[in-house]
C-alpha cells in the first residue's frame, strides 16, 4: 500500500496518529511476506510446468528416443532432483517437487512399456510410498498437496479394481466403499495441521485430503440414494459428514474451510434424499407443490448452516 493511499484510508476512516502507524506497520508486514512468498510460487510452479512438461514431451516423441532412452532420461531426472535438494537447500521445495513428479512419471512409463498387469491403483500406492520420504524430508504443503491427490486417487482406483473394474454399487460392495471411505478419511486426519501426524503438513494439503474425501464419500452416497438395494451406504454417508461436522466444530479442531465443505455434501445428501422421498412412489399429483416445498426446505437448510458456521466463525476468533 502507498503512502498517499494509506493516508487517504486514515482521513476516511478518522484514525488518529496511533491508528495510522499501526496500519503502516500492517502494510508493511503484508508487502513483505507477499515479497518473500512470490519467488517461491513462481518457483514451484514452474517446477510443476517442466515436470509435466517432460513428461508431455516423451509422450509425444514415444518413437523417437527409444526405451533405453526414456527410461535413462526419467531415472536421470528423478536422481539429479534428489541430490540437488540435498544440497541446494534454497532451491529444495521446487526440486523435491519435481522430483515427485517425475516418480510418477518413470513408473507411469514403465506400466505402459512392460505391461505388468497391475492394476492402476498400484501404481499410486508405490508412487505414495517412493515419495513420502521426499514430503517429510521437505516438510511443505508444496509437496503434501499433491502427495493428498495422488493417495486420494489410488483409494478411488482401489475401489473400482475391487467393484468389478466398474463403478457399481451392489450390496456386497458396501464394505469395499467403507474400507476407501475409512482410508480417506484416516488420510485426512493424518494431514491435519491441528494434530500433524505427517511433519510440515498445513491447510493446504489438510484441505485438499478432506475436499477429495468428501468428494469421494458424497458421491458415492448420493448414487446408493438413486439404488433400491444400497440405501445403506446414504445413510453410512449422512452419519459419518454428521460425526466429521461435529467433530470439526470444536475448538480444538475447527478449520472453516473443512466444516465448510463437509456442511456443502450434508446439504446435497439430505435434499436429495428429500427429492427421493417425494418422488419415489412415482404419483406426480401435486408436482409444482413439491417442487416448492424441496425449494424452501433446501433455502431455510442452508440459511440455517451458513448462519451456524458464522456462529460457529466468530466464537472462533473470539478465543483467538
Amino acid at each position: 500500500m502507498d503512502r498517499l493511499t494509506l493516508y487517504a484510508l486514515a482521513a476516511k476512516y478518522q484514525l488518529n496518529t496511533s491508528a495510522t502507524q499501526q496500519l503502516h506497520a500492517l502494510s508493511k508486514a503484508n508487502a513483505k511476506t507477499l515479497t518473500d512468498r512470490l519467488p517461491r510460487g513462481i518457483a514451484m510452479a514452474a517446477a510443476a510446468m517442466f515436470g509435466l512438461g517432460l513428461i508431455f514431451w516423451i509422450a509425444a516423441n514415444w518413437d523417437t528416443l527409444g526405451r533405453l532412452g526414456h527410461f535413462v532420461l526419467l531415472q536421470s531426472l528423478c536422481v539429479l532432483c534428489c541430490v540437488a535438494a540435498l544440497w541446494l537447500s534454497k532451491a529444495r521445495l521446487p526440486l523435491s517437487l519435481l522430483a515427485l513428479l517425475s516418480i510418477g512419471g518413470l513408473f507411469a512409463y514403465f506400466g505402459q512399456t512392460y505391461q505388468t498387469g497391475a492394476d492402476p491403483w498400484q501404481l499410486f500406492a508405490v508412487w505414495g510410498a517412493l515419495a513420502l520420504p521426499l514430503c517429510l524430508s521437505a516438510r511443505s504443503d508444496a509437496l503434501w498437496a499433491p502427495w493428498a491427490l495422488i493417495i486420494s486417487t489410488g483409494i478411488s482406483l482401489w475401489i473400482y479394481a475391487h467393484t468389478g473394474h466398474s463403478w457399481r454399487l451392489q450390496p456386497e460392495d458396501t464394505r469395499i466403499f467403507l474400507l476407501g471411505w475409512s482410508a480417506s478419511l484416516l488420510l485426512s486426519f493424518m494431514l491435519s495441521p491441528k494434530m500433524p501426524y505427517l511433519k510440515g503438513s498445513g491447510l493446504w494439503a489438510f484441505r485438499s485430503a478432506i475436499t477429495l474425501s468428501s468428494i469421494m464419500i458424497c458421491s458415492s452416497a448420493f448414487t446408493a440414494l438413486l439404488m433400491h438395494d444400497t440405501s445403506t451406504l446414504y445413510y453410512l454417508g449422512l452419519l459419518l459428514f454428521a460425526l466429521a461436522a461435529i467433530a470439526m466444530a470444536q475448538t480444538a479442531s475447527f478449520d472453516i474451510y473443512g466444516l465448510s465443505i463437509i456442511s456443502l455434501s450434508l446439504n446435497i445428501l439430505l435434499v436429495s434424499g428429500l427429492v427421493k422421498l417425494l418422488f419415489d412412489n412415482g404419483q406426480h399429483d401435486n408436482f409444482i407443490g413439491a417442487i416448492l416445498l424441496i425449494g424452501l426446505i433446501a433455502a431455510g437448510l442452508l440459511a440455517f448452516t451458513v448462519s451456524t458456521l458464522l456462529r460457529l466463525s466468530k466464537r472462533q476468533a473470539a478465543l483467538l
